[in-house]
C-alpha cells in the first residue's frame, strides 16, 4: 500500500497555489454563468490573493437561494445521484462516482484499503454522513457494511459475522459497540477507527489504542465534503496527531467572525472553505466552525497546510437585554472606524440586568462618535473600553458571554 493517496499530498507551495488558481478560475466560470444569486462574475479572482475580496456564502444565503431555485439554489452541480437535507433546511447533492466527497484522502492516511471491510455506523437517512464515508471506503478499495446506527447488539453480531477490521463513525459509539461485544463475549477484529461528528477527546483515543484500535479523525461537512484530516503520527498510535492535514480540494481560509477578513496564522477564526472540485462549486463557505492555522508541515511528509481542528463556533450570536447582537454587527461597527482595529463585545450581569461592554483596540480615548456608532449598530447602549493595539485575545471571540445565572 502506497504511503500516499496521490502525489497531490507532497507538491511543493508553488506547484499547489498554481493548480488551486487553476481549480479556482474554472469553478468561478461555472459559478458566473449560472441563474440566480449564486453568481460570481467572471475574472473577479486572478491570484489566490483575490479570494479574499470575494463575498462569504453562509448557509442562511443557501436556504434563501434554494427557496428561490430549488433544490440547489441555481449552483451548477453535476454527477449528482442523490439529495440529502440537512437542519435549515438545506438539500445538498451527493454522488457515486469516485471519491466524490474526497474522503478517500483520509481513509488512505488511516491505513484502510482493499483487504479491509469497514463497518459503517453513520446514518444513511436524509443526511449525507453515511454515504460520505461509504463512497470514500469504496475509493480506497475497502468493503462496507453499512450498519448505520443503533441496534448495538446486531453490530456486534454483523461485526464478528462480515469480519469488519475498520469502525467508521461517532467517537463515542465504537465505545458502545465494544463495550457489547465484551457483554456478549464475542472477539472483534476492529483495528482501525475513522471518525467524524463529535468530540475526539484523548482519553478516548488512547482507551482504543489500548485495545489495539488506531484512531484518527477527519473535519467534513455536508456542504463542502472533506476538510481535513489526521494522519498518523510518527510515535504510533500512542502519540496523538498534531492538528489536521488540508485536503487538496479545497481552500481553507481562517477569518474573523462575521467578516471576510483572513487573520493571521496562529490566531483563531471562522473557518471558510472553498471547494476546488467542479460537481459542487461553492466558493467562500463559511463553516461556522472556528479554527487556526498550525506553522510547519506534518512529520508524516504531506506538505499542505495544517489546521487545529474544531476550536469552538463562530456564531456567537447572543441576546443582551432582549436584543441579538451577532459577529457582523460587531464587524460593521469596526469597519465605520478607521482607527478601530478589533472590537469584542462583553455580556456580564450586575444583579438581575444585563450589561454590555464594548471594547476595541484604537490609539487614543473614546469618542462620543464610537459611542454613537454602538447605539446605532448594535441597537444597545454600553461602556466603550479603548485597548492598546494587540491586546485584545486573538481567540475567535467577538463576542463573550460571561452571564452566570448560579
Amino acid at each position: 500500500m502506497s504511503r500516499y493517496f496521490d502525489d497531490l499530498e507532497t507538491r511543493s507551495a508553488d506547484a499547489r497555489a498554481a493548480g488551486q488558481l487553476e481549480a479556482l478560475q474554472a469553478n468561478i466560470a461555472r459559478v458566473a454563468g449560472a441563474e440566480g444569486a449564486c453568481r460570481i462574475a467572471d475574472g473577479s479572482v486572478q491570484d489566490l490573493g483575490d479570494l479574499a475580496r470575494l463575498p462569504v456564502l453562509r448557509k442562511s444565503d443557501l436556504v434563501t437561494w434554494q427557496a428561490e431555485i430549488p433544490p440547489f439554489g441555481g449552483i451548477p452541480v453535476q454527477n449528482v445521484a442523490h439529495v440529502f437535507q440537512s437542519p435549515g433546511p438545506i438539500y445538498e447533492p451527493g454522488g457515486i462516482t469516485h471519491d466524490w466527497w474526497r474522503l478517500g484522502r483520509f481513509l488512505h492516511a488511516a491505513g484502510i484499503g482493499p483487504d479491509d471491510t469497514v463497518q459503517n455506523c453513520f446514518g444513511y437517512h436524509l443526511t449525507p454522513a453515511g454515504m460520505i464515508f461509504e463512497n470514500g471506503a469504496r475509493a480506497v478499495g475497502a468493503t462496507v457494511l453499512p450498519a448505520g446506527t443503533g441496534q448495538t447488539e446486531l453490530q456486534v453480531q454483523a461485526a464478528v459475522a462480515a469480519g469488519s477490521t475498520a469502525y467508521a463513525g461517532t467517537p463515542d459509539y465504537l465505545q458502545v459497540i465494544l463495550d457489547k461485544a465484551d457483554e456478549l463475549g464475542l472477539r472483534l477484529g476492529i483495528t482501525k477507527a475513522v471518525v467524524s461528528g463529535g468530540a475526539l477527546f484523548p482519553a478516548m483515543r488512547q482507551g482504543y489504542a489500548a485495545r489495539g484500535i488506531a484512531c484518527l479523525q477527519c473535519y467534513a461537512t455536508a456542504d463542502v465534503g472533506h476538510i481535513a484530516y489526521e494522519s498518523p503520527a510518527a510515535g504510533g498510535t500512542d502519540t496523538p496527531p498534531e492538528g489536521m492535514i488540508v485536503d487538496e480540494g479545497v481552500i481553507v481560509e481562517i477569518v474573523t467572525p462575521g467578516t471576510g477578513d483572513p487573520v493571521p496564522d496562529g490566531e483563531v477564526g471562522e473557518v471558510v472553505v472553498t471547494a476546488l472540485t467542479p460537481d459542487y462549486p461553492l466558493i467562500r463557505f463559511a463553516t461556522g466552525d472556528l479554527s487556526a492555522v498550525l506553522p510547519g508541515q506534518s512529520a508524516c511528509g504531506r506538505t499542505n497546510m495544517r489546521i487545529k481542528g474544531w476550536m469552538g463556533r463562530a456564531d456567537q450570536t447572543t441576546k443582551i437585554k432582549g436584543m441579538f447582537v451577532r459577529p457582523e454587527q460587531v464587524a460593521a461597527l469596526v469597519a465605520r472606524h478607521p482607527e478601530v482595529s478589533r472590537a469584542r463585545v462583553i455580556a456580564t450581569r450586575d444583579g438581575a440586568q444585563d450589561v454590555m461592554t464594548v471594547q476595541v483596540e484604537a490609539e487614543g480615548g473614546a469618542s462620543e462618535a464610537l459611542s454613537e456608532t454602538v447605539r446605532d449598530v448594535l441597537k444597545l447602549s454600553g461602556a466603550v473600553e479603548i485597548h492598546a493595539p494587540g491586546s485584545l485575545p486573538r481567540d475567535g471571540l467577538v463576542i463573550e458571554d460571561r452571564r452566570s445565572y448560579d
